[in-house]
């Protein structure tokens, strides 16, 4: 019995030996990683590149239309700047527009339709008839647009373009004047005004003494003595005289024809790369009937 006491006691301490050399247990890892340490799938939407590039950077696919192109077949001035002097003093040619202090009239029309179609840009400047001629040889102006007749005088000076109208000179007179042409003439008590340096000048002392004729800065003046009773007539283009007419309704009338056949142009310095664009243009407009339009407009032709 001792003897089987004394087995099972050292079967208990030598299971209590094997235990001990074993040592704790140890503890399980995790089958999964926790959430918070997992690597994302995908980059964040905040860093991916654009597909296209932001319209702000797009070239435009024309180029603004700051000039217009120039007709067909005719030259091309790549929008020149062409400075063209004017009296501002001559209707229907040129005058000022009371109403918006802006200038306008025949010349306007006409020389902003030409550069329409050579591509210029006209920059229109006031100046004194007297002393044009001069000023335009010299070339302090490129064009000259102001009802101005194509004499052989002329043309020694400046280029002229080709014309653009014929006319003929009148003598407009008072509403009331009972006179005609030849009593004017006869009456050494009549006296008749025109501007200085003018083909009507010249008219003028072809038919009446020279005593007789009293010359103005510009025809404006001439028109306002003539209204005041200073002057009883003025010889003047038919067309201008229709002008300051229509300026002064039921004031003056005109009466007689002094001439018939002159011929009106734009004028240049000598040897003007100009003329030849402005020419090319002229007869465009004479061969559509855009001239026409503007001569009627302007009471140019009937």
């Amino acid at each position: 019995m001792r003897k089987l006491t004394w087995i099972i006691t050292i079967l208990i301490l030598a299971s209590s030996l094997l235990s001990a050399c074993a040592g704790p247990k140890p503890t399980e890892a995790p089958t999964q990683a926790p959430p918070a340490t997992e690597v994302p799938t995908q980059a964040p939407p905040a860093t991916e590149a654009p597909t296209q590039a932001p319209p702000a950077t797009e070239a435009p696919t024309q180029a603004p239309p700051a000039t217009e192109a120039p007709k067909a077949g005719l030259p091309d001035l790549g929008g020149k700047k062409v400075t063209v002097a004017v009296e501002n003093a001559y209707p229907p040619f040129n005058m000022i527009d009371q109403n918006t202090n802006e200038g306008v009239g025949w010349d306007y029309d006409a020389v902003r339709e030409i550069c329409k179609r050579i591509n210029c840009v006209p920059e229109f400047k006031q100046a004194a008839w007297d002393g044009i001629f001069p000023a335009m040889q010299a070339g302090e102006y490129d064009m000259l647009a102001d009802g101005v007749t194509i004499t052989d005088e002329r043309k020694k000076i400046v280029d002229f373009s080709i014309p653009y109208v014929t006319i003929g000179q009148v003598l407009l007179v008072r509403a009331d004047e009972t006179a005609t042409v030849d009593q004017m003439k006869a009456d050494a008590t009549k006296v008749v005004g025109t501007q200085l340096g003018t083909t009507n000048e010249i008219v003028a002392k072809e038919n009446f003494p020279t005593e007789r004729i009293k010359s103005f800065e510009d025809f404006g003046a001439a028109t306002l003595a003539l209204i005041a009773g200073d002057i009883d007539g003025v010889v003047i283009d038919n067309v201008s005289a229709v002008g300051f007419m229509n300026e002064n309704p039921g004031k003056l009338k005109t009466i007689g024809q002094l001439t018939s056949n002159e011929q009106l142009g734009f004028a240049f310095p000598p040897g003007s790369e100009l003329k030849a664009p402005v020419d090319a243009a002229l007869t465009a407009m004479q061969e559509d009937g855009t001239l026409e339009q503007i001569n009627k407009k302007w009471g140019l032709v009937q």
